[in-house]
């Protein structure tokens, strides 16, 4: 399967890396590898994130405070935001899929 970034997520990906290396360098890189291993699970194993009700999986960083959430659209997986844990639950729930 591919992944994509729906709009809005790359830039918040992007916003949440430069944040992390300005705190302190390589903090941004490190929190790159995280998003990538998450990307490589969904990958791997893209139905095993339980299904939410608003029709959506999703995977936790380890480290970071942040979650993707996904849906499967036939043979792409949709990144729909890299969102903060504890901002504004479900506010990228009205992005549309490309």
């Amino acid at each position: 399967m591919k992944i994509r970034y729906a709009s809005g997520a790359r830039k918040e990906f992007f916003e949440a890396m430069d944040y992390y290396e300005s705190i302190e360098p390589g903090l941004g890189g490190r929190f790159v590898e995280e998003v990538e291993m998450a990307l490589d699970q969904i990958a791997r194993n893209p139905k095993v994130p339980r299904f939410r009700k608003r029709g959506y999986r999703r995977i936790n960083l380890h480290v970071f405070p942040y979650y993707l959430p996904y849906v499967i659209e036939q043979e792409i997986i949709w990144v729909m935001a890299v969102a903060h844990s504890s901002r504004k639950p479900h506010y990228w729930t009205e992005r549309e899929i490309p």
